[in-house]
């Protein structure tokens, strides 16, 4: 088996490096602190390709394939995981626009994202009733003779007081998981509102606020991918989505390890480097090999998905295991910094705050439990 990347996916991961060496680390710290949208980085990340890194030339995107997308998070969220997940986001929304949208919204709205017009793109699924359980969603769509009317709220959506197309999913019959429609609504729609700006503990410079749809009015032509079809997009989504929260936990705990490492070679205690200590070494060791595993986990499934295999089980996998180790290896990167990974001086304590989410979002832990025993048993 090959492990190595082909030329492509060396190109797009030296080009986000390079990106995020250059202009997206300098600056994290004063994001993070500041709580500040990074309208300007973002648009860098599209002029390089990075927002549409396995979207179709067609439509203004890279075309170069999940395996290089996995590579690519990875490295921007070793410079800031703010950055990384709006980057994220919006790369799952052009996908999936892209793929199940009508000709008409495929080029409407794709190169849109892809270009940088719009800021972000924003996944409206979650509601304050129905997180890991979308079959207890209650916004509602409701058609008329010319369009449909959405009403409801939408909780933890990312980017979305900032996105210029936001995929929003309603009620349109049924129970359950049936039922469901998604559609496609515009920035400036009249009766779609953003909320207040969460108060996070992590990602600060990612946007993330409650939506509310108060008579929101759209024309028939924003439902996306068929009535009562939604359920089944969101899921196809969210597959793919787990590959790049495996990737962005990955790059969070690179940056901690690396910082740890170097940490480890400097700090002196009892006459020499605390390196030089076999309780340290244990712990860089671990976490080292936890590391390359998710790493292998999340190409894995990365790889099987850009070459038309399955892929569900294997993306739950990658991002169980990646999300969970990551905690670990940043928790012990602020054992190793001692005082020091507690005060804001160091990155350590931002990357441990940063990464606590990705065992939370685009499915928990458990979630991703649950596929992995159902694909098991089958």
């Amino acid at each position: 088996m090959d492990f190595e990347p082909n030329e492509t996916q060396t190109l797009i991961q030296r080009t986000a490096r390079d990106y995020a060496e250059r202009v997206i680390k300098p600056q994290a710290a004063a994001l993070d602190r500041d709580e500040t949208f990074p309208f300007e980085i973002l648009k860098g990340l599209a002029d390089l390709g990075l927002m549409g890194v396995n979207i179709p030339a067609s439509l203004g995107g890279a075309e170069a394939g999940v395996v290089s997308y996995s590579l690519a998070m990875s490295e921007i969220a070793r410079a800031c995981a703010s950055t990384a997940v709006t980057m994220a986001v919006t790369n799952m929304v052009a996908e999936v626009i892209a793929r199940f949208g009508t000709t008409e919204q495929r080029e409407t709205y794709v190169p849109r994202l892809t270009s940088g017009e719009y800021a972000a793109g924003a996944f409206a699924l979650s509601e304050p009733e129905a997180g890991s359980d979308p079959g207890s969603m209650r916004t509602t769509a409701e058609r008329t003779s010319d369009g449909w009317i959405l009403r409801g709220q939408k909780q933890w959506i990312t980017s979305g007081a900032h996105a210029g197309v936001l995929v929003v999913w309603a009620r349109t019959g049924g129970t359950g998981t049936k039922g469901i429609s998604c559609f496609l609504v515009e920035a400036g729609t009249p009766g779609m509102k953003a909320g207040k700006h969460e108060d996070k503990l992590g990602l600060r410079a990612s946007n993330t606020v409650p939506l509310t749809f108060d008579d929101c009015k759209v024309p028939h032509s924003a439902l996306f991918g068929g009535e009562n079809e939604g359920f089944k997009i969101a899921m196809m989504a969210l597959d793919g989505g787990r590959i790049g929260i495996a990737s962005q936990a990955i790059g969070i705990a690179t940056a901690a390890l690396e910082e740890a490492t170097e940490y480890a070679r400097q700090r002196k205690q009892f006459g020499k480097s605390i390196g030089e200590f076999q309780a340290i070494q244990w712990m860089i060791a671990d976490s080292k090999t936890e590391l390359d595993a998710s790493r292998m986990l999340a190409l894995r499934a990365a790889s099987l998905k850009e070459s038309g295999k399955p892929f569900s089980s294997e993306a739950a996998m990658a991002k169980l295991y990646a999300s969970e180790a990551a905690n670990r290896i940043c928790n012990r990167v602020v054992q190793i910094h001692g005082g020091y990974g507690y005060v804001r001086d160091f990155p350590a304590e931002r990357h441990l705050r940063d990464v606590r989410v990705t065992t939370i979002y685009e499915g928990t832990s458990e979630i991703q439990r649950t596929v992995i025993a159902r694909s098991a048993l089958k």
